[in-house]
């Protein structure tokens, strides 16, 4: 082929599977929803696994802010889904990304995380610690970069407890905090 015909092909191929995909998706659907949440720490699977039983589309709201001082990291994430019956979305649970100065420790009546990160789960909250060195490749001089799940209010969790025992809630919760440690410690190349 004559080199001076190359970049018409290539133009014309790139069309071609732009009419094709745009012919995929008729008029007035969405395209498919992304299938990583928070921050790229989620996958949409792990994310559903927190329900309070009345369905609906997740989404997320994502936001970051830069630190103060030596703290530096802090990324959030609001993990809600869409209500049947109007247009609001109701929260399920947030997930943070943030540096500390301290290790706070375990909650109370919380148990550990399990292995591969130094963290505990409670039914309506969980943390995990990522390895060494994350806290530095996230551009913290801070020694702990910790990675939060938080559930809703309290009228909500109870509502909640009649759908998922105590020790589902926890097995959720875990799963969660776990998967959002293991993608963040991956992105930054701080794994254990």
């Amino acid at each position: 082929m004559d080199k001076k015909w190359l970049p018409l092909t290539v133009v014309l191929g790139v069309a071609g599977v732009a009419v094709v995909t745009a012919s995929l998706w008729p008029d007035g659907e969405k395209p498919p929803l992304p299938q990583t949440l928070c921050h790229g720490a989620l996958s949409r699977q792990t994310a559903e696994l927190i329900d309070d039983g009345k369905g609906g589309e997740v989404s997320t709201e994502e936001w970051e802010s830069p630190g103060k001082g030596d703290l530096k990291v802090f990324k959030g994430c609001g993990v809600m889904r869409a209500n049947p019956d109007n247009d609001y979305s109701r929260g399920t649970f947030n997930l943070i990304v943030q540096d500390e100065l301290h290790d706070s420790g375990p909650r109370k009546d919380s148990v550990p995380l399990g292995p591969g990160f130094k963290g505990w789960v409670r039914p309506d909250e969980a943390e995990a610690v990522l390895p060494a060195g994350c806290a530095a490749r996230m551009g913290s001089t801070a020694p702990y970069i910790v990675v939060t799940l938080i559930r809703p209010s309290k009228k909500e969790e109870e509502e909640e407890k009649k759908l998922v025992d105590r020790d589902t809630a926890i097995r959720n919760n875990a799963a969660v905090v776990r998967e959002a440690a293991v993608n963040i410690a991956k992105k930054y190349g701080c794994e254990a």
